[in-house]
């Protein structure tokens, strides 16, 4: 299993995601021209809600799917999923053991490496082609054209918001992040996008603008909270696949009601405590904004807010947001990721060691937990939350 990872841990400084080598795995294990279309989906924020809600709309029409999504919500196995359900173990281990084999026959690293999140994107199309997927929902890691998504021209892409953010690594400024992302496109692609700023949406130029109502999807089948946006522009961008059928009435229901989104203004217990926690992906002022009002309508109170954001996020935009509130500052021990912003002098600073169900019901009742997806992800993992299956489709096994 040490193939997604084993080039990035024995990465010199300086060096980078090497893409040439990662097509060439991707051509060694003829991958390049997918079996099924393929829609992509890059941005800043929303993306795994718009591949969820792509991904189910796709099964509602009596689609197999199989979806890849950058990162997992608790472990690899939720990197990749076949209608909604993430792969096995077992199953993992075999693309983990196709991959190598392929690995093995390239020119040794050279000033690049393979990166995890690429890997396991040519897994997932691998996979998709293993299972005999009728289509192929991709999430970007971080780019567009830097992004190892960017070896499957898609049939369809979507852009969910774009703001500032890995500055100097995507580009300087939105605009210049939004072109790109915008790369990931070939010139057969259709484009659609979520409403954009006007500096993003001058690069974008006369893309198929999915607004709000756009999907067409009844109100109650969408997320509350900032996401409904992303979840509209998913299932729009699926409606526009090719082989894609306007799937029935019911089965559009009964799918789509069934989604579950972790880390996504999702609401989870504490094991063995009275303490119930709001766990939202939030990276930037507006996010964690939206995610504090939610909590105040459910809770009337927020009794402490658990924060991790690395210095490329909205730091700053966040601090704002949380004024008031006690907040328990966590850095994880990732090397890619900094934790040198300045924090207000109140807030306690821990390493994620110290996230614990114990230390978490110390914290009162109501606790919001806020950040990078790594970090929900996290404490996901933390209280047991299940993220086996974001949905169901007819076949699928009901819930207990």
């Amino acid at each position: 299993m040490d193939v997604f990872y084993r080039e990035w841990e024995r990465r010199a400084p300086g060096e980078t995601r090497d893409l040439g080598r990662a097509r060439r795995l991707a051509g060694a294990l003829d991958l390049l021209a997918p079996d099924a279309p393929v829609l992509t989906i890059v941005g800043s924020k929303g993306k795994g809600t718009a591949a969820t809600y792509a991904s189910a709309f796709l099964a509602a029409a009596g689609l197999r799917v199989c979806t890849v999504t950058s990162p997992g919500l608790r472990t690899d196995r939720d990197r990749i999923r076949v209608d909604g359900r993430a792969v096995s173990e077992a199953e993992l281990a075999s693309l983990a053991a196709a991959l190598d084999g392929a690995a093995a026959g390239l020119p040794p690293p050279a000033g690049g490496y393979l990166s995890p999140a690429g890997l396991f994107t040519i897994a997932g199309v691998l996979h998709a082609r293993r299972t005999g997927a009728d289509v192929i929902v991709l999430e970007a890691g971080m780019g567009g054209r830097s992004d190892e998504v960017g070896l499957f021209t898609p049939d369809v892409a979507a852009i969910t918001p774009i703001f500032r953010e890995h500055a100097g690594v995507l580009g300087d400024t939105p605009a210049e992040i939004a072109e790109e992302k915008l790369g990931v496109a070939g010139p057969d692609t259709l484009v659609l996008s979520a409403p954009q700023s006007p500096e993003v949406a001058e690069v974008l130029g006369a893309v198929e603008l999915v607004e709000e109502g756009g999907s067409g999807l009844a109100p109650d089948l969408l997320p509350a909270g900032l996401g409904r946006g992303s979840a509209e522009l998913g299932a729009a961008a699926a409606r526009r696949l090719p082989g894609a059928a306007e799937p029935p009435d019911e089965p559009l229901r009964e799918v789509l009601s069934s989604i579950v989104l972790p880390g996504r203004l999702s609401w989870h217990d504490v094991p063995g405590s009275a303490t119930r926690l709001l766990i939202d992906s939030a990276v930037d002022r507006t996010g964690v904004a939206a995610a504090l009002a939610a909590a105040r309508r459910a809770w009337g109170t927020v009794d402490h807010a658990v924060v991790c954001l690395p210095d490329h996020k909205d730091v700053g935009g966040a601090i704002a947001a949380l004024d008031g509130l006690p907040v328990t500052f966590v850095r994880l021990p990732l090397p890619h990721l900094r934790f040198t912003h300045a924090l207000p002098s109140g807030w306690d600073v821990v390493g994620s060691d110290a996230i614990t169900p114990e230390s978490l019901a110390t914290l009162g009742h109501r606790v919001a937990v806020l950040g990078t997806g790594y970090f929900t992800g996290l404490v996901l993992g933390v209280v047991d939350a299940g993220t086996e299956r974001l949905f169901l489709t007819s076949a699928s096994p009901r819930r207990s």
